[in-house]
This record gives C-alpha cells, sequence and structure tokens, in this order.
C-alpha cells in the first residue's frame, strides 16, 4: 500500500487529473466529482481546464446544471480509464507483489441482469466498496448477455451456463429456475401435469439473456427436455412478466431465489415440479481482467456474501 501511495502521491500530476477527468466524466457534474474527491469545485475546474489546454481539445460541454463529454471527451474517457486501469494493475502487479496488507485499488466494471443487480448485486457492492476504499465501481443492469471485451466490462454476473471458451467464469452461487403461476390463473385453466403440456397455457415469455425465445428446455424425470411456448403477453424485462405472473395472466420460469418468498408466501404456485432448468449464477471475466487484484476480491467478496447472510441466493423453495 505505501509503494501505491508513493506512486500515485509522485507520479506526475497528469495522472491525477485523468483520475479526476474520469470521476467528472462519471458524475456529469464538477460539483458531485468535488464532493467525491475532497476538493472544491473550482479546484475541480481548474485542473480540467488545465487538462483540456494541455491536450488541445475541449473535453466537457459546460452548462449552468451540468457538465457533458464532447466527442473529444468520450474519446479521452476511454483512453483515460485504459491507461489508469494498466497503471493500477501494475502497481498491484509490483507495488504490491508479495504484501498481504496490499489494498485493492481501481475502476470495476461490471454487469448483471436487472432483478439479480437490483435485489442482491447491488447492496453486496456497496458493502465491498465501503470495506475496499480504492475500489471504484461501476455496475450496469441489463437483461440481456454483455460482450465484455467488445463493451469493455470487466466482470459479467451471469444465470446459466457460460459456453464461451474464451472466458473465464467462476461459479458464486447454486442455482436452478422454476415453473410456477398464480392461484387464480391455476383455477381458471386448470394444472398442467406434463411438460408438453404447457403448449397449451399461457406462458408469460421473457427473453433470457442465455436462451431462444419460446423455448423452454428443462431436466425432468427422462432428462432434458424442450417445449415450445407461447402466450399472449411477452417482454424482455423480468420484472414485467414476474408483475404479470403474480397477477394471474400465466406461467413462469424464474431462478428460485427470485420467486421463492412468492411461493412460499402463496402468492406463487410451483408447477411441474420435476422439472426444473439448471441456473447457477457465475462471474464471468476475460482472462486478462481474472489475473487483477481487484477482481479477485470482488468475485471472492460475491461468493461469500451472496451465500450467506442477509443477501444470500436462495437455492431451495423450502425454507
Amino acid at each position: 500500500m505505501e509503494t501505491q501511495n508513493a506512486l500515485t502521491a509522485n507520479n506526475d500530476p497528469f495522472l491525477r487529473d485523468l483520475r479526476l477527468f474520469c470521476t467528472v466524466a462519471r458524475r456529469s457534474s464538477f460539483i458531485a466529482a468535488a464532493h467525491e474527491t475532497g476538493i472544491s469545485p473550482a479546484h475541480v475546474s481548474k485542473r480540467i481546464a488545465m487538462l483540456e489546454a494541455m491536450l488541445g481539445t475541449r473535453l466537457f460541454h459546460r452548462t449552468t446544471r451540468r457538465v457533458s463529454v464532447t466527442a473529444e471527451g468520450e474519446n479521452a474517457f476511454a483512453w483515460a480509464r485504459k491507461i489508469l486501469e494498466d497503471v493500477d494493475g501494475m502497481l498491484e502487479a509490483v507495488g504490491g507483489a508479495g504484501k498481504a496488507e496490499s489494498e485493492p485499488r481501481g475502476l470495476l466494471r461490471i454487469a448483471t441482469s436487472l432483478r439479480l443487480g437490483r435485489r442482491f448485486v447491488a447492496p453486496v457492492l456497496a458493502l465491498l466498496r465501503q470495506q475496499h476504499p480504492g475500489l471504484e465501481v461501476w455496475l450496469e443492469l441489463l437483461d440481456r448477455r454483455v460482450d465484455l471485451i467488445g463493451e469493455n466490462f470487466d466482470l459479467d454476473i451471469r444465470i446459466g451456463e457460460v459456453e464461451e471458451p474464451h472466458l473465464i467464469a467462476s461459479r458464486i452461487a447454486s442455482g436452478s429456475r422454476v415453473l410456477c403461476a398464480a392461484p387464480a390463473y391455476l383455477a381458471r385453466r386448470g394444472t398442467p401435469r406434463h411438460l408438453a403440456e404447457l403448449a397449451q397455457h399461457d406462458c408469460l415469455l421473457h427473453r433470457e439473456r442465455d436462451q431462444a425465445f419460446g423455448v423452454w428446455r428443462l431436466h425432468g424425470p427422462a432428462g432434458m427436455e424442450m417445449v415450445k411456448v407461447t402466450g399472449p403477453m411477452a417482454s424482455n424485462h423480468s420484472d414485467v412478466t414476474r408483475q404479470w405472473a403474480h397477477e394471474g395472466y400465466g406461467i413462469i420460469m424464474a431462478s428460485v431465489w427470485d420467486v421463492a418468498d412468492s411461493i412460499r408466501e402463496g402468492e406463487l404456485v410451483q408447477v411441474l415440479p420435476a422439472w426444473q432448468q439448471p441456473a447457477d449464477v457465475w462471474a464471468v471475466t476475460s482472462a486478462r481482467a481474472s489475473s487483477s487484484a481487484r477482481m479477485r476480491v470482488c468475485i471472492d467478496f460475491l461468493k461469500a456474501r451472496l451465500s450467506q447472510g442477509p443477501f444470500a441466493l436462495a437455492s431451495s423453495l423450502h425454507a
């Protein structure tokens, strides 16, 4: 940690200005950046103006209420993040080598799905940031699979098998998807007794990040089975299909951790309990990102907090 502090403090103001520039760009505000970094807004403005003069370009559009990144600023932002990531990586690899007390630092760009991110990952990352203040967290919630390298993410926390051979996957938690519906729907339409009967039911279709649209594949008594499902309502937003299920519009397939409370409270009923879809939770990184000390700290922290404690992912419908 002493080596990191010395290098960061003594390495010319350019690196400090790049960090400040990234903070302003991320917060779209000189004032917010000043609060975050502990310096005055006037000094933030002065340092950014000096950086613009050195680079010979305007990095921000300024208004009385906010600032926004210019086209040149977007390009500079991409370069600045890469430069700072490489510097932080060097400090981790060289300055912190062999030092157990070395504090991880730098930006973590993380993607995950909407419900998993809001309910579990976001609060856990807040705890991670409290424990490791040298880390900076950017979390993006998307109900689709991201391109880790192309979209410049360090980590994708995803549900379901990881098929890309060039990525490195660490299991965060075991899990599965189950079928369920509201009691009102089942009273009106009847309860299916076999997977094939789903074709005659209203299934609430959600375009999963790792699943073909309109096709459900589940493990049952005869092994893996596939059924083509249809329904009058579909969405790419998991919250929407879940709410429709609660309101009695059809059958959904959802992760156990997402519907366990609703089933225990009687708001939803599990359908076809002999059929489930494996859906472990994985932390997926590129080979380069996996070697980062901050990435190892983040993954270990997620594993610990999502397996036990207030943010643990339920793996069973039984309390």
